[in-house]
């Protein structure tokens, strides 16, 4: 960040005073560190941002899937007698209001579904570990203790032995962990955005130091705090300017490169957290924040730093 404040001795008083800061600004550019300390700031505070967005979308789609889902588990012994009520329990779910479906979930399914821990069944001594056979069932409304009561009443007068569980239930669990890491991708920006003030305060001071001379016959000349103020805002909002661009650009990359591979993945849940339109904008007003909080924290460096020097 360089500034040129010898140049405004050119200028007399009159200039000074009447025409504005314009004769205290020689034609600030981008130079030095600061553009590539901001351009590495932003690029970092979209990459976290995105991964906030991108589990708060997961969280979203996960809890709408999963609010109306029961699962019923049917644990018997004899193949024939837990098929036979995994079909009664599938049609007495039928005839609850609410219960938009309820079916059986295929014994090979269930087998396929097992089979990364239990390894491939071919029947016979297999059964000596059986499998509980699965009826899914969705509701119209989301699933309350009190529905969640009444359904296992139903389930249990045609197989005693049931075990009924909300589908959320079970992901508990990932979503408090979602939540966690949600809560960390909001307070990196929040240390990013510390860091960023941080580093323009301490560039500020520096230039303010070693053009502290050149400050004082400036302020002999009439040159006033504000117009300063306003050569060092232009001078780091220019740094501000150009390095958040770069940062963006950086940082967009990294997301849609993590986002290929996450999506070649396949799953479920990963395919659900894709940014969307509102979170790409919410990215791209990320350097113009960052423009903001670089052009304030130099006005009031400043302002605060020339009180006490002069």
């Amino acid at each position: 960040m360089d500034f040129h404040l010898p140049s405004a001795l050119s200028g007399n008083r009159r200039s000074l005073t009447s025409s504005g800061d314009g004769a205290l600004i020689a034609g600030a550019r981008l130079s030095g560190p600061m553009p590539w300390v901001i351009a590495i700031m932003v690029a970092l505070t979209v990459i976290a941002a995105a991964a906030g967005l991108s589990l708060a979308n997961t969280a979203r789609a996960a809890a709408d899937e999963l609010s109306g889902g029961v699962t019923i588990q049917i644990v018997e012994a004899n193949p024939a007698e837990r098929t036979r009520q995994a079909d009664a329990v599938a049609q007495a779910l039928r005839a609850v209001p609410g219960v938009i479906e309820a079916h059986a979930v295929s014994q090979a399914e269930v087998e396929r579904l097992v089979e990364p821990w239990l390894g491939a069944r071919g029947g016979g001594e297999d059964e000596a570990i059986p499998v509980p056979a699965l009826v899914d069932a969705r509701l119209r409304g989301a699933v309350t203790g009190e529905v969640l009561g009444g359904l296992r009443r139903t389930v249990r007068a045609v197989a005693p032995s049931a075990r009924v569980d909300a589908q959320s239930s079970w992901l508990k669990p990932v979503f408090g962990a979602i939540d966690t890491l949600q809560w960390l991708a909001l307070a990196l920006v929040a240390l990013l955005g510390l860091a960023m003030a941080a580093a323009v305060l301490l560039a500020v001071r520096n230039a303010l130091g070693v053009n502290r001379d050149t400050i004082e016959i400036v302020h002999l000349l009439g040159g006033t705090d504000a117009q300063i103020a306003r050569l060092f805002q232009r001078s780091i909002g220019v740094d501000a300017a150009g390095g958040g661009a770069v940062g963006l650009a950086l940082g967009a990359l990294v997301v849609l490169f993590l986002g290929r591979q996450f999506a070649g993945l396949g799953a479920g849940l990963v395919d659900s957290g894709a940014l969307g339109l509102l979170d790409w904008t919410v990215l791209a007003l990320i350097p113009v924040a960052g423009l903001v909080l670089a052009v304030l924290t130099a006005r009031i460096t400043v302002l605060r730093t020339l009180v006490r020097m002069l």
